[in-house]
């Protein structure tokens, strides 16, 4: 009988060890405890591996190729990146398998995660709810419903096979001449921290024994969520979109960082830089703030994000040297890149920084460890393809009413009739004959504003689902009630038509960040005028879609009443819900609402404070049963 050589058995073991390895690695184990993954898949991971986890590309260079071949740890789709025009949920979800596919395909297979904005909505897809921007949802009050619309958006989000959003906005606007004021819930940090309970809307709620600051996601029908932009966005001199706020640290730590004490308090799982900067240093490179305060103080322990192109915005002009923006940027302890686009030279240039000894090691695995985490703990790692259990959430009826009742709830009654005896609203159902009149009255695309399906927004009633303004109006009054529209008709058309009332809805264009920016706030042409030729020849009330308060003093003696609508978004239905008296008002300003644009920056608490309708202003009107 032969004899079996020594040196065959050890080779044999050796084989079968190599092959239990292969077998058994503890971060794919999800029994394990989060840290002993993290540190297992760390130990196994090269230099390459780790900076393409740091980095984030747009899908549109994106492909499941350089996924593979760069170990690209993110994807996102900026304002109205989309596979295909109009695209449905399933061409969503095959797109993000595709890139996921790539990434799978890799030597350790760490999945990657898909990054969109779903500031108001799932904004950028078709069909989907579009929920009112946060100013609207300021004047709710509520926290509880922005909690609801934070789960509805989590549910239309993974129904397009993506875990991850870039909300909420957190800023406090102090300026509304900034052009993201609409993104803010208020000028008031108080208002802007309760409204956080959208974190654990869109996440989940964190379990009783999480420790501060660990990110949590709750499964497969939750989302990863991203405070932003930290910090000071909405503090800029003169609301310059990423300008230079000047304000002292105690200014700065009163007013713009509570929303971010609570934002990780409720296991937020990333947060994302501003592009602006704190008394003359950018934040992208502001070490003692994202690492010394955010990291160290606050103890955040999920992954910080640059915005998009962040730190090319380092230097002036964009991109003037971006060796020295890299260096700069992830030194001050920014983990994830959001590139977007030239991801070699990101790569290139980080990993020279790296083997230079430029940045240290420890700053790449502190980042690495940081995404790994999330990843981990939202399940990536378990479930990294979507499925489409969820695609009849997109849109679905029930977001919608959820939608609507958030309208009703955002609309402020600032004015109704001369004195409080002769009330114009509730309007009565049953009239002969009403004029319906305005720019925005039947213009979806003017009534969601900007991040609706392009980032800048759209005209038009053929964006997305919806309803209009005018068409609620007319889903609402009697049949036996004749509505009249015309969009600027002339004072004589008014005077011979024999209007029991009008409904003039004016406002301001969609735009989106440095576009919105604007020094003189005015109502968009021709809004004045039709305010002038409808409601100087008939009773009328004036109903405001706008980011923000614009100048309406000059025509506030002709309205017989007002209302702020800000930007309610698809469901319009809600407008004439509250109008027509279903619903009472109940909507108190997020904002001041000035007399002339020569007084700002004017906020609640400012010594000379001089408002035309003040903060927390707002009538209120009981339902009643139109006859």
């Amino acid at each position: 009988m032969a004899r079996i050589s020594p040196i065959f058995l050890m080779g044999l073991a050796v084989i079968w060890a190599a092959l239990a390895q292969a077998e058994y690695m503890i971060y794919k184990d999800a029994t394990k405890p989060l840290n002993s993954r993290i540190k297992d898949l760390m130990s196994r991971m090269t230099l390459e591996e780790k900076i393409g986890q740091m980095t984030q590309i747009e899908r549109n260079v994106a492909s499941a190729e350089v996924m593979k071949d760069y170990f690209i740890g993110s994807v996102l789709s900026g304002g109205g990146s989309v596979p295909s025009k109009q695209a449905s949920a399933e061409t969503w979800i095959n797109m993000v398998n595709e890139f996921q596919k790539g990434a799978l395909s890799t030597r350790l297979g760490i999945p990657m995660i898909y990054g969109i904005d779903a500031v108001h909505g799932h904004n950028n897809v078709y069909k989907a709810t579009i929920f009112p921007h946060n100013v609207g949802l300021g004047a709710t009050r509520e926290p509880e419903l922005v909690k609801r619309i934070g789960a509805a958006t989590a549910l239309e989000v993974r129904a397009t096979g993506i875990p991850y959003v870039f909300a909420p906005c957190i800023a406090v606007c102090r300026d509304p001449r900034w052009g993201r004021c609409y993104e803010s819930y208020s000028e008031d940090p108080k208002l802007v921290q309760a409204m956080t309970e959208i974190v654990p809307g869109l996440q989940g709620d964190i379990p009783a024994n999480s420790s501060k600051g660990i990110p949590f996601v709750a499964g497969k029908t939750k989302v990863a969520a991203c405070a932003k932009h930290y910090l000071g966005d909405g503090g800029t001199t003169d609301g310059i979109n990423e300008n230079n706020t000047q304000i002292s640290r105690h200014g700065l730590l009163s007013t713009h960082m509570p929303g971010y004490y609570n934002s990780i308090i409720k296991g937020v799982s990333t947060i994302m830089v501003s592009y602006s900067s704190w008394n003359g240093v950018k934040m992208h490179a502001n070490r003692d703030m994202v690492t010394g305060f955010l990291k160290n103080i606050l103890r955040f322990r999920g992954f910080v994000i640059s915005d998009w192109e962040g730190i090319d915005r380092i230097t002036s002009p964009p991109h003037a040297n971006y060796s020295y923006s890299i260096q700069a940027g992830i030194s001050a302890g920014i983990d994830m890149i959001m590139v977007p686009n030239n991801y070699k030279e990101l790569i290139d240039g980080l990993t020279s920084h790296v083997k230079n000894k430029v940045i240290p090691m420890s700053r790449i695995d502190d980042a690495v460890k940081r995404i790994l985490r999330v990843k981990f703990v939202m399940g990536l790692f378990e479930n990294p393809l979507a499925d489409k259990s969820l695609v009849n959430e997109l849109g679905s009826q029930e977001h919608r009413e959820l939608a609507r009742e958030a309208v009703r709830k955002s609309l402020v009654l600032l004015k109704n009739g001369e004195s409080a005896d002769e009330p114009l609203l509730p309007l009565h159902k049953k009239a002969s004959k009403i004029l319906v009149a305005g720019s925005h009255a039947d213009n979806l695309g003017y009534q969601c504003g900007g991040w609706t399906i392009e980032w800048q927004g759209l005209s038009g009633k053929n964006l997305t689902s919806g309803t209009t303004i005018l068409t609620a109006i007319e889903n609402t009054v009697d049949p036996s009630t004749e509505v009249v529209y015309k969009e600027n008709p002339d004072a004589d058309f008014v005077k011979s038509n024999n209007f029991s009332y009008a409904i003039v809805v004016v406002g301001e264009p969609p735009y989106a960040e440095t576009f919105g920016d604007c020094l003189n706030l005015t109502i968009s042409e021709p809004g004045p005028s039709t305010i002038q030729n409808v409601c100087g020849s008939v009773k009328c009330v004036t109903v405001i879609s706008s980011g923000r308060p614009v100048v309406i003093q000059p025509y506030l003696s002709l309205m017989d009443a007002l209302v702020a609508a800000w930007l309610p978004g698809t469901e319009g239905q809600g407008v004439a819900d509250v109008l027509f008296g279903d619903y009472g008002f109940t909507g108190k300003l997020p904002r001041t609402w000035f007399k002339t644009v020569d007084q700002l920056p004017m906020n609640v608490g400012d010594r000379h404070y001089d408002a035309l309708f003040p903060f927390g202003y707002g009538l209120t009107t009981d339902p009643t049963k139109t006859i």
